[in-house]
């Protein structure tokens, strides 16, 4: 298998500056079981903790709370 081309490098550069990446801790314990949780829904980790903080804002926001 090739490897990339210059034109889809400079397409992922492109796509992957619209993202910011945070970075969280949590015990070991407490990965294996997000990760446990996001593949028995057939999620990703970074999709399932996008949707948690999603919902929780969005609920949140219905509450009233900011």
């Amino acid at each position: 298998m090739a490897g990339k081309t210059d034109a889809q490098k400079r397409a992922q550069k492109a796509y992957m500056e619209g993202f910011a990446r945070v970075e969280i801790r949590m015990t070991t314990q407490q990965r294996a079981a997000v990760q446990a949780h996001a593949e028995a829904h057939g999620e990703s980790v970074n999709g399932f903790i996008n949707r948690a903080i999603g919902e929780t804002m969005e609920r949140d926001m219905e509450k009233g709370s900011l």
